[in-house]
Order: C-alpha cells, then sequence, then structure tokens
C-alpha cells in the first residue's frame, strides 16, 4: 500500500469530544469517524487492525474445535419472551415492529438464538459436545455512550456457545476456552490478567474476564501479591475477619444528635471505624427493600447483594419512605427492631464483631455494645464487602493490590439456564432425555482494538503491538519529490512486501516531519527511512517506535534487517 493511495485523514488537534486516549488517538490517526452517538465509521487503518485480530481470534476459535456461523442481528421477542429476558433486559435493548407490528430486538448478545437454533436439530448425545461461534456487529442502546469503541452501542464482537452432555463436558469446554483466550491474548501482545468475574445479565455459574492492564480501565481488579489469584472488584471474595473476642456488655442507647453519616457517628462516640456497624439501604428493580450492614471502615458491594435475591436484577438507592416503611430511621438504621420480613443481609465480618455501634432506627439515637450473633435477629449473612488493597488473598492469605483494567473478553458457564428455558434437550447413552449444558464465551473485538490503543501509547501516538498493527512497516522517503531516494524506498518496500512483511510506502510528497509524525501518530511498529545518506553512503537508518531505538544498514541488508528486528518485537 502506498499512502498517497491510502485513506488516513490525520488531525493535528485533539477533539474536545474524546475524552480517554483511545478515543482522541484513533480520531487523530485517522482510523475512526463519529457518525453519531456511540455509533462510528472504521476507517481504512482501523480496519486492517480489526481484520488483523479477527484472524487471530478465529485461528483460535477453530483450533479449538469452535464451527464459525452467522446468526440474525435481528432477533424475535418470542425466543426472549420464552427466557424471561424480554421484560427484564432493560432499556439497553434496542426494540423494534416490524410493519405488522411483530416485537424484535437488535441482538445485545445471541444466548436465546443460538439455543432455539440447535434445540431441534441436537437430539442425541453423540453430536456433543459442540462449540459454535461467530463475530458480528452487536447493539445496546446505552444510556450515555462515552470513550469511543469502549463504550458504544454499536460494536463488534465474537461470541462463542458451547454445548455439552453433562457439567463435566462443559468445564472442559470451558477450559479449551480458557486456555485459547490466552494465546489470543498473548499473540496480540497485550498486557493481561484473566480475572473471575461476576456473569452480570448472562446469568449462569463461573466466569473470568479476560482484562487488559490500562490506567483507562473501568474495572477495578484486586490480584494477590504472592499467587496467582485475580479477581474483579465486583467478583472478589473475601475472608471473615475475626474481632478480638470480648466480654458481651449490654445493649445501650446513646444519643447521637446530627450524627447521621457513620464518620459522624464514631467522631461523636470516639470510636474507631471498625468498632461502627454501617447500613446501606436498596430498592431492587421490583421496588423491594434490602437493607445490607458492612463494618464501619468497609463498603458494601451491590453486585454480591444483587447475586444474593434470585429477583433482584438491579439495585437503587432506597427511598427514605421504603426504609420508614420498615420500621428504620435513614442515618440510624441497624438490625433491631426493623418490621418483620424485612429483607437484611448483613457481612459476614460483622457477625463476628464484638459491643460495636450500630442505628438504634430513632433519628439522633444509636446503640453501642451490640453484637451482632446476640442481637441480630432473622438476617441474611454473607460476603457483601467490597475488596480493597491490603486485603487478605482469599486462596494464600498474602496482601493484595489493585490495578485498573479493561474488560477485553469474559467467558461463563451457563449450565442449563437457557436450554431448560428453551426446551433444548437431548438423550442420553440411556435414552433419556436431558437439558443440553451450555458455556458462553465472548470477546470485544473492537473493544480489544481500544484496549490495545489504551495500554500501547506515549505523547507522540500510538505504539501498536506487530501482531495487530495496520501496518508493520512504514518505508519514508524522507524527500519523495528525490528520485533518487524514491528508487531506493520503492525497492526496499517492493523486497519486504514480495517477503511477505505487512509494509507500508510513505510516497507523499510532504516534509519529513509531517510524514515522521504521522508515522509516530498511527503507530507503526518499524519505520525505515531513505534519506541522503542512502543515495551517498548506502546507508539506511531503521527505527523502533516502542523504544526509540535506532540502527543502520546497508541498502541492500535493509530488508532482512528489518525483519531481524520484527522478529524480536
Amino acid at each position: 500500500m502506498r499512502a498517497t493511495r491510502l485513506y488516513a485523514p490525520t488531525l493535528r488537534e485533539t477533539p474536545a469530544e474524546a475524552e480517554v486516549k483511545s478515543h482522541q488517538l484513533m480520531l487523530r490517526a485517522g482510523m475512526i469517524r463519529k457518525a453519531a452517538g456511540g455509533l462510528y465509521t472504521y476507517m481504512p487503518l482501523a480496519w486492517r487492525t480489526l481484520k488483523k485480530i479477527m484472524n487471530i481470534v478465529r485461528e483460535e476459535m477453530d483450533a479449538a474445535g469452535g464451527q464459525e456461523i452467522a446468526m440474525p442481528i435481528v432477533q424475535p421477542s418470542e425466543i426472549w419472551k420464552e427466557t424471561g429476558r424480554w421484560s427484564v433486559y432493560g432499556e439497553e435493548m434496542f426494540r423494534v415492529a416490524d410493519r405488522h407490528g411483530r416485537e424484535f430486538c437488535l441482538g445485545p448478545t445471541h444466548e436465546e438464538m443460538v439455543t432455539t437454533l440447535i434445540r431441534d436439530e441436537v437430539r442425541s448425545y453423540k453430536q456433543l459436545p459442540l462449540m459454535l461461534y461467530q463475530i458480528q456487529n452487536k447493539y445496546r442502546d446505552e444510556i450515555r455512550p462515552r470513550f469511543g469503541l469502549m463504550r458504544g452501542r454499536e460494536f463488534i464482537m465474537k461470541d462463542l456457545y458451547s454445548f455439552d452432555k453433562d457439567e463435566a463436558g462443559m468445564n472442559e469446554s470451558y477450559k479449551l476456552m480458557y486456555d485459547a483466550y490466552t494465546r489470543i491474548f498473548s499473540r496480540m501482545g497485550l498486557d493481561f490478567r484473566p480475572v473471575e468475574a461476576d456473569n452480570g445479565a448472562i446469568g449462569g455459574g463461573h466466569s473470568h474476564e479476560f482484562t487488559v492492564l490500562a490506567e483507562a480501565g473501568e474495572s477495578n481488579i484486586a490480584y494477590c501479591t504472592s499467587c496467582d489469584y485475580a479477581a474483579s472488584d465486583e467478583k472478589a471474595e473475601l475472608k471473615v475477619i475475626k474481632a478480638p473476642e470480648e466480654d458481651m456488655k449490654s445493649l445501650e442507647k446513646v444519643p447521637t444528635p446530627g450524627a447521621h453519616t457513620i464518620a459522624l457517628v464514631a467522631q461523636c462516640l470516639n470510636l474507631p471505624l471498625e468498632k461502627t456497624i454501617k447500613a446501606v439501604a436498596f430498592q431492587s428493580d421490583r421496588d423491594d427493600l434490602i437493607l445490607a450492614f458492612v463494618r464501619g471502615d468497609h463498603d458494601v458491594n451491590d453486585v454480591k447483594v444483587v447475586n444474593l435475591f434470585e429477583d433482584a436484577i438491579e439495585l437503587h438507592m432506597a427511598s427514605d419512605e421504603a426504609i420508614i416503611a420498615a420500621g428504620g430511621v435513614p442515618g440510624f438504621m441497624s438490625p433491631i427492631g426493623l418490621k418483620e420480613g424485612t429483607r437484611v443481609v448483613v457481612d459476614a465480618t460483622v457477625m463476628e464483631m464484638f459491643n460495636a455501634c450500630a442505628g438504634a432506627n430513632e433519628k439522633d439515637v444509636h446503640y453501642i455494645n451490640v453484637n451482632p450473633k446476640r442481637d441480630f435477629k432473622d438476617v441474611t449473612v454473607a460476603d457483601i464487602r467490597m475488596i480493597k488493597e491490603g486485603d487478605a488473598c482469599p486462596h494464600c492469605g498474602a496482601p493484595v493490590k489493585m490495578t485498573r483494567g479493561i474488560e477485553a473478553g469474559q467467558v461463563f458457564t451457563l449450565g442449563t439456564k437457557y436450554s431448560q428455558s428453551l426446551h433444548a434437550t437431548f438423550l442420553d447413552e440411556n435414552g433419556k432425555e436431558k437439558p443440553l449444558v451450555m458455556g458462553c464465551y465472548g470477546i470485544g473485538v473492537s473493544r480489544t482494538m481500544a484496549a490495545a490503543i489504551e495500554q500501547n501509547n506515549d505523547e507522540n501516538g500510538i505504539i501498536w503491538p506487530k501482531a495487530i498493527a495496520p501496518f508493520e512497516v512504514v518505508v519514508v522517503p524522507v524527500n519523495a519529490k528525490n528520485e533518487d531516494q524514491l528508487r531506493i524506498a520503492e525497492e526496499i518496500y517492493d523486497e519486504l512486501k514480495n517477503k511477505g512483511v505487512d509494509v507500508l510506502l510513505d510516497d507523499r510528497k510532504e516534509r519529513a516531519g509531517v510524514k515522521f509524525k504521522d508515522a509516530d501518530l498511527i503507530g507503526y511498529p518499524l519505520r525505515i527511512t531513505v534519506g541522503p545518506k542512502a543515495v551517498d553512503e548506502d546507508t539506511v537508518e531503521l527505527k523502533i517506535r516502542r523504544n526509540g531505538e535506532v540502527c543502520t544498514a546497508a541498502k541492500a541488508d535493509v530488508a532482512a534487517k528489518a525483519i531481524e528486528m520484527l522478529e524480536e518485537l
């Protein structure tokens, strides 16, 4: 490809709308252009990178036994109603109607579609295991599309679905996909971690997110400093912290005027936060009240709370009216004295406290000498707190650290969640009808491109990993108007192309500085510069984008030297 024929209009200024590096750099490098909020056109450079990502994904999916298909983006509402997700998926679903008034959606995911595809075709255990995948656009009506390709309304995704005869087979498929994902992100040259994660709206059981480490990431990740444990903060398990044992004192009410936050309570009573019990009041999507209690220096993990209640899909902060109706007083709550039937969940660490302080469900009044094992009745006890740096690793006990990352892929075990509701069954070895056991495995292809840029950039532009760079090498004649320089550059370009290198010739009649700036902005891994020395001294310069390392070679040796340098990248 010659730059004079490449459609890549670069920008010198950063567009005001772009908040994160990947969005800024893709706009500036002429890789994407905005069509509407959350909708983007992929320009030639971006599409080259996306195709490379998709090729790596395809190769690993095929090698693991996956078979590629293409399912409709427009899905009938009936199959979503069979699973019950039509009414609960939420406002992120694009819903449309045809001319006959029949309801459809633009697929945000394809569990229903793939399960109905195979339910009338797969009838015997002899047809299992089966793994089907596709790479196509998905649609989610984000309330606030932002960060370019990181959170858009339309995006490219690979989703694979596994079908097995039993849980052991599902776990084997899960391991195949986990290993394939590890190879995919390694081949892309990305720094990533597979972390234990929550399944969210997909449902099911076990899950790992493949997270590209980057400061701009939306995910908070806890990882052990000693073993290989890593988990999203939403999913991270926590060990129970047992307070030093004390003789239980008698429960007592004390005045706490105006102390409506846990910090003010601790200050008012001259107590450390770890001797207080904090309340957080939620209402579910059905407006049921759920009261959660953690130690005063801890935070409630609302995802863990949601997962405790099958009828809760989302939580929002409870209204004062709902709290009062349950017998509570906003700012002064505890499980003591609430109306019977109120849903209360208490963190397991709270149950190990002695002589603590908690609300008295009276305005400006708290209890002291609260002993949860003695005083809290009819409560659900569970791990509901949010992990923080320094907490003990649940596997080995060493301190955990926190970092940030971008979820680029996720693997799920679904079990029979969808096959049962959609009546997708098979006959086992004994002729008994059983539901298929499923797994689901997704990679955000366009999101991975953005994540790669978030992880690999500097003040001059993008620094592509070689495997997914739009071009591996750019050959730049310093003065394309000079016939000798252009001739030598074209000879190097042709030789590299003939040797299978993905190379661009920047034959534009622009100033050298402009071409160098564009090369750094777009992020080609290796730049070959053909200047006056190439003509006068047979010397050509090679520069690695990532570290700025420069070397020279004779014209006859440049192609071999470039290939050698690329192999080391």
